[in-house]
């Protein structure tokens, strides 16, 4: 499948965490045959955790799943910008390459607010990939925080 169809998949996964309240942000890790290995959305909220962003959901699915703490020769589909959390836990999970949607100006690591795959400091780099299917990540978000403003909380 193509890069744009994974997204779509992490999308569909968006689209779940903002049914659950939760900020619409999806992710989807696929092997180097293209075979999905985990699918995962944000759920801090709902599980009263912290570090329960769709990337990290989904590096702990697939590393239980294969029982293995790396994830060497995969590809980790998100619809936002990692964080810097994120970005750690992919770094240390040695995925091979990142593909993600929507740039996050706040808080987004690789090219927003930070770069920090430009420190020079990390031991393992992925291969990265932006702006697949920005707008409608964009838009997925944009639309479920003018819910959340029209409403009041």
């Amino acid at each position: 499948m193509s890069d744009a169809a994974w997204m779509e998949q992490a999308l569909a996964q968006a689209q779940i965490a903002a049914a659950r309240d939760e900020v619409p942000v999806g992710a989807v890790l696929v092997n180097s045959a293209g075979e999905l290995i985990a699918a995962g959305h944000n759920q801090p909220i709902t599980s009263c955790d912290p570090s329960a962003h769709a990337e990290i959901v989904v590096l702990r699915a697939a590393a239980q799943k294969l029982e293995n703490y790396r994830l060497p020769d995969t590809t980790l589909y998100v619809t936002l910008e990692p964080c810097t959390m994120c970005v750690g836990a992919l770094v240390h999970a040695r995925v091979g390459r990142l593909v993600y949607g929507a740039a996050e100006p706040k808080t987004g690591a690789i090219e927003s607010a930070q770069r920090l795959f430009e420190t020079g400091k990390f031991n393992h780099l992925p291969e990265l990939k932006a702006g697949v299917m920005a707008n409608e990540c964009a838009a997925l978000l944009s639309q479920f925080f003018a819910k959340k403003r029209a409403s009041g909380k």
